[in-house]
């Protein structure tokens, strides 16, 4: 798989008359796709995780809108199980918001455009992040990021790895450090699989690894994307990047979120108010349907934290690097 960079990657297709999602719970050792025939099953593939990513839910339920349409479904009913599906994605709620007032003969076109947007978005994300990049490479290479921020997370490129991608197509010298990202394994499933598929120097971690590796002096930079960020700049992302922002203000380590503007809750004005979705204890008791820990024990499971904007130190957005306060409109 190294030196596939020319494929482009996407786990998002439309088939006519229904979607195809790759699978992304199988992955990497089984690229599955799934053919989801109506809004409900679109709805419980995001649920499920089948897709993940604030950008890849948005525009995966833009088409289960499109499935509602030509099933003759009730579009308030698709509407409100799509939205009911992740609460914490923003992108969701902006995608639906937008769709629910075009009429019906404009939903496939509006969910076609989503997914075109959302590449030509990432693409200029990444644009934009090179010259932070550029700088903070120099000397030290390395970049930390959790999760998959990736074209399996977004219409295409990624978001905080498409910065990388970016980084990686103009040259700059780069390693990626891919932290595991307990409980679900997107950096070891996920990002470790899109960095061998394009060919980018990377090495997966534990979550626990993080405070020793940029004890060492190496890392440049961190990258993590967001699922909503509030008015104020305080950002929820997948659980961990609290504890990493810490630990990087104590090495001196930038912590760079990667914005698209339509994660941007301007009507959120702070942490402390944006709804965090909290999953089955199962998915921390067990790895892979094999039990970890007593069926007993009580679980905590919260899939995301909130970063105070005092430890970001840049929003890059396809509209350019952004800091406080936040550009009005």
């Amino acid at each position: 798989m190294p030196g596939a960079a020319e494929t482009p990657l996407c786990a998002i297709r439309w088939g006519g008359d229904h979607l195809r999602l790759l699978d992304q719970r199988c992955l990497p050792h089984d690229e599955r796709w799934l053919v989801l025939p109506d809004w409900r099953a679109v709805a419980g593939a995001i649920t499920d995780m089948v897709v993940r990513g604030a950008p890849a839910i948005g525009i995966a339920a833009a088409y289960g809108m499109a499935l509602a349409v030509q099933r003759g479904a009730p579009r308030a009913a698709a509407q409100a199980g799509l939205l009911a599906s992740r609460p914490t994605a923003v992108n969701l709620r902006a995608v639906l918001g937008r769709i629910a007032a075009l009429p019906d003969d404009a939903v496939l076109a509006a969910a076609h455009a989503e997914l075109a947007a959302d590449l030509a978005r990432n693409r200029a994300l990444g644009a934009a992040g090179l010259p932070l990049l550029r700088r903070d490479l120099a000397e030290r290479p390395g970049i930390l990021t959790i999760c998959n921020t990736g074209a399996l997370a977004t219409g295409g490129h990624g978001t905080a790895l498409g910065m990388v991608r970016s980084a990686h197509a103009a040259g700059l010298p780069l390693h990626v450090w891919a932290l595991e990202t307990r409980p679900y394994l997107q950096g070891a499933r996920l990002t470790a699989w899109e960095c061998l598929h394009d060919g980018i120097p990377a090495t997966l971690i534990t979550d626990g690894m993080a405070a020793a590796l940029l004890a060492r002096g190496t890392v440049g930079a961190c990258l993590i994307g967001c699922d909503r960020v509030a008015r104020n700049g305080d950002t929820a992302n997948k659980i961990g990047s609290l504890g990493i922002a810490v630990l990087c203000r104590h090495y001196g380590v930038p912590v760079y979120v990667a914005m698209p503007t339509d994660t941007l809750d301007r009507g959120c004005p702070d942490g402390a108010a944006i709804p965090i979705e909290e999953r089955s204890a199962d998915e921390l008791r067990c790895i892979g349907g094999q039990p970890i820990a007593p069926a007993e024990m009580p679980v905590w499971n919260p899939a995301f934290d909130v970063t105070p904007a005092a430890l970001i130190s840049a929003w890059v957005t396809e509209r350019g690097v952004w800091r406080l306060p936040f550009p009005a409109g």
